[in-house]
């Protein structure tokens, strides 16, 4: 009799592996065929789209208004101007304004006002001396200033950003 419940005792672990083998073969198999199925029909109902003229039309029309409102640069004639402080020091540079929009790029572009433009930017740098420009917040400091400034001048355009394409402190 203990033969027979050594024998009873020895099948009962092997069948319980072999079942826990089979039911995790099923859920794979399962969970596979759930994850192609999903991407099968994800698949299915993609069409591409169908563009018209008339699409094309508007979507040309709606773009043309933001085309006016599109950041244009408009670089001034360059500076060579004397630095305050001592000892006595010049800043040649090339100011570049990006302006938000087309009626800003051509108010600046007047010359009464790119004249008042460059007057107001000539006595910012008057006003600095080296040490200030020296450092790269000075630099940004100086770009809000002179956007600042050029902004009080102009009525409908606005000065978006200011870049430096050329910056010489001797």
């Amino acid at each position: 009799m203990s033969e027979s419940n050594e024998q009873t005792a020895a099948a009962k672990p092997k069948n319980t592996g072999m079942i826990l083998q089979i039911a995790f073969a099923v859920i794979n198999l399962a969970v596979m065929g759930g994850g192609a199925y999903m991407v099968y029909a994800s698949t299915m109902g993609w069409e591409s789209p169908k563009i018209t003229e008339e699409q094309v039309q508007r979507e040309i029309a709606s773009t043309s208004g933001e085309a006016e409102l599109a950041p244009m640069v408009y670089t001034m004639d360059k500076f060579t101007v004397n630095l305050g402080g001592e000892p006595k020091r010049t800043i040649r540079l090339e100011v570049n304004l990006q302006m938000l929009g087309k009626d800003g790029f051509e108010e600046v572009m007047e010359p009464e006002n790119r004249a008042k433009a460059r007057d107001k930017i000539v006595h910012i740098l008057n006003e600095q001396v080296f040490n200030d420009l020296e450092s790269i917040q000075g630099k940004l400091f100086l770009k809000d200033k002179i956007a600042m400034e050029v902004n009080g001048i102009l009525h409908k355009g606005v000065v978006k950003d200011v870049f430096f394409s050329d910056f010489v402190v001797q």
